[in-house]
């Protein structure tokens, strides 16, 4: 029987994936959030319901993985910042220095 775990970032990334699963029109912040939330919970034992959520994202954006990751590089390489949004991006990884 596999353990279900739950993530220490469950509360705040649980807030971001409801907020992008409402979104019509994803803008690049969005898309490089949902590819963030991915990458930490993909290879995560557990949350099998945010990952589901993440699953309906892709779905309902029209956008396969493959090419979220795609944009997302093309957004970073095009000097993207998060504009110190640290509130968004705990544990992300993100450098929100300047």
């Amino acid at each position: 029987m596999e353990d279900e775990q739950i993530h220490p970032l469950h509360d705040s990334d649980k807030e971001i994936v409801d907020s992008l699963i409402i979104k019509n029109n994803p803008d690049d912040f969005d898309l490089i959030n949902l590819a963030r939330l991915i990458k930490r919970y993909q290879n995560f034992i557990g949350e099998k319901d945010l990952k589901a959520d993440l699953e309906k994202i892709l779905t309902f954006w029209k956008i396969s993985e493959e090419s979220l990751f795609s944009k997302t590089r093309i957004i970073w390489s095009n000097d993207f910042s998060p504009n110190n949004r640290s509130d968004d991006l705990v544990g992300s990884g993100f450098d929100t220095s300047n």
